[in-house]
């Protein structure tokens, strides 16, 4: 394909995505990327919410209501939208996000960001480990043989202050009991992401120049991520890191914990047997011990590599999250019974 310069577009041409919809926009990560968006006022930002629903939208953002069981409020809803962002929870219906981008396609929305926001859905073995099956990649196929809209998946793997603080299946910790899971030696190191980089990610993505000026420009454009993955990450690090953060934010020591080892494998295994015989909070467990296989399916950034430069994203302070993730403990309401909502 010739390589497209917006110097050389149609009179009338648009460089940049003035109108950006998205699902969930106060849903556990959706908030954070709504107030990115507002943060840089590059967009004009829409609710695309259920009819009856009573979340509070903040302020400057529009509300479109739509019924999932009729696809002309989706159509409707998504006409004059240049990207939608979908965030849901994996226990969402299973058409609903199939729904969407169906309704995307037909109001010709050109860029969708569907519900990614994880682990690196590119590597079959580890998405195979946890979602057997299609998974996320029948979305990214839909839009493509719909052939309306360019994807973007966006991988940020686990969310650093929710995984830590949230429950022992994650990553391992109890601050309460001050019990700690080590999973093998503890050593191996995984990409994390934090919200308020999840946010930022997105917006900076967003806010790139759909395509490059001309021959001449070098700068990123967001036709380089169209059909790709897009990859960022906050640290790179393994329990031990964890540990020692969580070490310097408590002011404890290592021997005020009680620590017991488990296996990466066996950890696995025993959570998506929960899975399996149909207890849905096993899965935390399953997908979060599979993340510290000796693989290094969960560092991505070895394999990807990553893009927090070219979207300019900032540097951040591990410990100021750890004490996001003890203050919080316990009070996460985005996931129930271990999955997201």
């Amino acid at each position: 394909m010739t390589q497209q310069y917006a110097s050389n577009q149609p009179e009338g041409f648009s460089n940049h995505i003035k109108n950006v919809a998205i699902v969930g926009a106060t849903g556990t990560s959706g908030k954070y990327i709504v107030e990115a968006l507002l943060a840089n006022g590059k967009q004009k930002v829409t609710a695309i919410t259920r009819e009856g629903g009573s979340a509070a939208i903040p302020a400057g953002v529009t509300v479109k209501k739509v019924n999932y069981d009729d696809p002309r409020t989706l159509v409707s809803a998504l006409q004059g939208q240049d990207a939608l962002v979908i965030t849901m929870s994996v226990r969402a219906p299973p058409d609903q996000q199939t729904k969407l981008i169906h309704a995307a396609a037909e109001a010709g929305v050109a860029w969708i960001l569907p519900n990614e926001f994880g682990y690196d859905s590119a590597n079959e073995s580890l998405c195979n480990d946890i979602l057997p099956g299609a998974g996320k990649l029948q979305y990214t196929s839909l839009i493509e043989q719909l052939g309306k809209s360019k994807w973007i998946g966006f991988v940020c793997s686990f969310w650093y202050e929710f995984s830590l603080g949230g429950s022992p299946d994650r990553f391992g910790f109890d601050f309460h009991k001050r019990e700690f899971i080590q999973i093998d030696e503890g050593t191996q190191p995984i990409a994390v992401t934090t919200f308020p980089m999840v946010g930022k990610g997105v917006a900076s993505l967003l806010g790139l120049p759909i395509l490059r000026q001309d021959e001449n420009d070098r700068s990123s454009c967001l036709s380089d991520f169209g059909n790709k993955f897009c990859y960022i990450a906050s640290f790179v690090i393994s329990q031990k890191d964890m540990l020692d953060s969580v070490l310097r934010v408590t002011k404890t020591r290592i021997e005020d914990w009680k620590i017991t080892k488990e296996n990466s494998k066996e950890r696995h295994e025993r959570g998506m047997a929960r899975v399996r015989g149909g207890d849905y909070t096993g899965l935390a467990m399953g997908m979060y011990s599979r993340m510290f296989f000796p693989d290094g399916s969960g560092n991505y950034t070895v394999t990807r590599g990553l893009d927090n430069d070219k979207l300019g994203l900032p540097k951040e302070d591990l410990d100021e999250f750890t004490e996001v993730a003890v203050r919080l403990e316990g009070t996460w309401t985005g996931y129930v019974k271990g999955i997201q909502t």
